[in-house]
């Protein structure tokens, strides 16, 4: 098999099989067999919940071209429905993978996600989605520290449970202090996977729309003395990461994972002038939203994906004008320069170029 990969990536290959590649030709044949591209067979649709907007757990068995990936990580998928391929970012909940491994994804239907509601309500096994490869940040490094806080709200359970399942998988015999947000039981995502893990992961389960509990420093210290010292790893919604960085202001110990961006702040001034093709096609009062946000206000529908940051779908070419991140809060002023306009809010009257719409 390894010489027939080889083979197939030869540039003789490449050039009798130009332009489309030879994954084209491989697909008519078998959608499985890929040498360059990673795809995946839908192997399992599980339900989780179905409380509010319902979560499913998705297995997909990739191409032997899928290299693996650490917990924690994430995949960009791409579906097609009705004819129209569309992207999006899912954090892998299932434990690190080898080259070709099995993994889950887990899906909240979101009411407004035309891939999250395709995903949870219509996929059947079978069905053969596009992977790109795993990337992020987001991970416990190796070896990993004898002692481990997770706090998690929502969704944001996903990578953190592939953190979990990976180090229990390898026998870490630490201390893991694992605090959930979730609106109610009804809510909870892998309760019972949960209520079964070993004595030395010591699981909080919060439902503040029921007990009123909130993150605090005070409701950390008591969970975890200390608490500020420890390899801390946290993921869910803007607002309660935003908590969570006033609780460790000053500390090293706290790594991030956004499942939205922070809404944007500051003062909004002047216009943003939206243009595409070296035409303009929107022009509209700044609100002091993201350029995303604010694009698709003005009925633009331009391509994203992910809509953290972070697989690049909406990258734009700003023309003029200063923008904020608003998930950093740093600020650029370069001119000509490329942007992602999901998380990048206009200070100010901006111009900006963006890509055709997401049909």
């Amino acid at each position: 098999m390894t010489l027939v990969r080889a083979l197939l990536r030869s540039p003789v290959v490449a050039a009798l099989t130009s332009p489309h590649g030879v994954d084209r030709y491989l697909e008519l044949v078998n959608p499985m067999w890929a040498v360059n591209e990673i795809r995946a067979r839908v192997v399992r649709v599980e339900p989780e919940t179905h409380a509010g907007a319902p979560v499913a757990t998705l297995t997909l068995q990739p191409t032997g071209s899928w290299p693996g990936h650490l917990a924690g990580q994430y995949v960009q998928l791409g579906v097609e429905i009705d004819g129209v391929r569309h992207l999006r970012c899912f954090s892998v909940s299932s434990p690190a993978s080898g080259r070709g491994g099995r993994i889950t994804i887990t899906v909240r239907a979101n009411p407004d996600g035309v891939v999250s509601s395709y995903l949870v309500g219509r996929a059947r096994p079978g069905l053969v989605v596009h992977l790109s490869r795993a990337a992020g940040a987001f991970t416990v490094p190796e070896p990993p520290p004898r002692q481990l806080l997770f706090i998690s709200g929502g969704s944001g359970i996903t990578p953190v449970m592939s953190m979990v399942r990976t180090l229990l998988r390898r026998g870490y015999g630490g201390t893991i202090t694992f605090l959930h947000y979730s609106r109610s039981p009804a809510h909870q995502i892998f309760a019972g996977e949960l209520a079964a893990l070993p004595p030395n992961v010591h699981v909080h389960l919060v439902h503040p729309r029921q007990d009123g509990r909130r993150l605090t420093p005070a409701e950390l210290s008591r969970l975890v003395p200390g608490y500020r010292d420890v390899d801390t790893w946290a993921c869910g919604p803007a607002g309660l990461i935003e908590r969570i960085q006033d609780a460790y202001a000053g500390s090293d110990r706290l790594r991030v994972e956004y499942f939205r961006p922070p809404a944007a702040r500051g003062p909004a001034s002047g216009e943003v002038i939206f243009t595409r093709a070296g035409a303009t096609v929107a022009t509209v009062p700044n609100s002091g939203a993201t350029l995303l946000e604010q694009a698709e206000a003005a009925g633009l529908a331009p391509t994203f994906g992910c809509r953290m940051g972070i697989c690049l779908s909406c990258m734009s070419h700003k023309t003029e004008g200063v923008v904020r991140n608003v998930r950093t809060g740093e600020e650029s002023r370069q001119p000509d320069e490329d942007i992602r306009i999901c998380v990048s809010a206009p200070v100010g009257t901006c111009a900006v170029e963006i890509p055709a719409p997401s049909r």
